[in-house]
């Protein structure tokens, strides 16, 4: 029974279409600008002076704002920058890294971009860490600054955790954080059956798993720098948190106490918890939507899985999607749901699962993979990406779609297999 509910479960569950990209990037240019990314020809180090140049380069093309040059300029630091050649080559940004290593550990980026058009510095920073591991965010931050400058829609997530599930053997799993390339990794919690990890507030500071190492399970809230653990509730059959409200008082539980599960909300004030639904069959993976106002959760009241919604406050249950006969594992953002419907029914083969985004207020519907194995979905915390699992005979992925721009990217996970994220 756990395995059915487990396979069933396995959902997770941040303005969106807003924005209409007229960016001014470059006065008079209605192209994306063409950067170049070199590094200071005198640094000793260059193997990781590379690594943070091609990370960067490879987020300014994720953000869907720049198009990359491969053309590679030899210059020292502070050396007079050559606008001339450089602008001949169709280039409108030059970003120049030089990377140093610093005090034991760590690690010291300078840069400096140049508009070649109008021929000027236009930026001058440095960035620092002191554990050279994680460098990979100094690159997300010299990318953010770059989008800055061009006064861009924000690509600020790049600088968030990613925290996941990664299991490594038969009911052993490890809890991991990363950043969204998944280049950096740190293990967080290990030992243990441990999954569905979920961030407690957008400070990143906190995160709720749940764990089997008790006897039965058991919800988690662990403190990201200092360890300290709190065990929240324990349950027979699951206990899983899906989502959390926006202010971090409550959270959106699948409980099955008596073997079937339903959705609960927890006050983590008053410690009480809530029974949203009350159905004997399967209700999981509950996530708020429509400003904490409701709850919509995967349910096989069709007697296939299908994403329905009720009020947090009572009330009957709405049907959301009329698309497919396999709809579950969703994600919310506002007014809008990302979930992964199984596109054919082969029971002897590999199925397709292709991921849609709908609005609770119309009937928008968009899909936005075309094939594979795509679940898992999650929001940004600004809605405007989607992070997902991708399973394949190579391996297993972690995919971003850029809603805005209709562009999706993949990240491998060199070791063991994803079993369920959020950032």
């Amino acid at each position: 029974m756990f395995k059915i509910i487990l396979v069933a479960f396995m959902l997770l569950g941040n303005s969106l279409f807003a924005i209409d990209a007229t960016m001014q990037i470059i006065k008079k240019k209605r192209t994306l600008p063409m950067i170049s990314v070199s590094i200071d020809n005198t640094v000793s180090n260059k193997a990781i002076s590379n690594k943070v140049a091609s990370l960067v380069q490879k987020d300014l093309i994720v953000s869907g704002h720049f198009n990359n040059s491969d053309i590679k300029f030899d210059n020292n630091f502070n050396d007079t920058v050559k606008f001339k050649t450089i602008g001949s080559n169709g280039i409108d940004l030059y970003l120049l890294l030089q990377t140093k290593n610093s005090l034991q550990k760590g690690i010291i980026i300078n840069t400096k971009l140049y508009d070649i058009n109008t021929k000027q510095l236009v930026l001058s920073k440095s960035y620092s860490t002191s554990n050279k591991t994680r460098y990979p965010f100094l690159a997300h931050k010299i990318s953010i600054d770059i989008n800055k400058y061009l006064n861009a829609p924000s690509i600020n997530w790049m600088d968030k955790f990613v925290i996941f599930a990664r299991y490594s053997k038969s009911r052993k799993s490890q809890i991991v954080i990363a950043d969204y390339t998944l280049t950096y990794q740190k293990i967080v919690v290990s030992g243990g059956l441990n999954i569905f990890p979920k961030w407690a507030s957008k400070k990143q500071e906190n995160f709720y798993y749940t764990t089997y190492k008790y006897g039965k399970p058991t919800l988690i809230k662990q403190n990201l720098y200092t360890r300290k653990i709190d065990k929240i509730l324990s349950s027979d059959g699951m206990i899983v948190c899906s989502d959390v409200s926006s202010d971090g008082k409550k959270l959106v539980l699948t409980m099955a106490p008596n073997s079937q599960p339903d959705i609960y909300i927890y006050n983590t004030e008053t410690k009480l918890k809530k029974r949203i639904t009350k159905y004997r069959g399967i209700d999981v993976g509950g996530s708020f939507v429509e400003n904490d106002t409701k709850v919509v959760f995967v349910s096989d009241r069709l007697k296939y899985p299908n994403i329905f919604a009720k009020s947090v406050d009572g009330g009957g249950v709405e049907r959301l999607i009329y698309h497919g006969r396999n709809n579950s594992q969703c994600t919310t953002y506002k007014d809008y749901i990302v979930y992964s419907s199984r596109e054919t029914r082969n029971e002897f083969s590999r199925n397709s699962f292709n991921l849609y985004l709908i609005s609770t207020k119309t009937d928008y519907l968009r899909r936005l993979t075309i094939n594979g194995r795509n679940q898992f979905p999650k929001f940004s915390s600004d809605g405007e990406s989607v992070l997902f699992i991708k399973n394949d005979s190579r391996g297993s992925h972690l995919g971003i779609i850029r809603v805005n721009y209709n562009k999706s990217f993949l990240f491998n996970l060199k070791s063991g297999k994803l079993q369920s994220i959020d950032w």
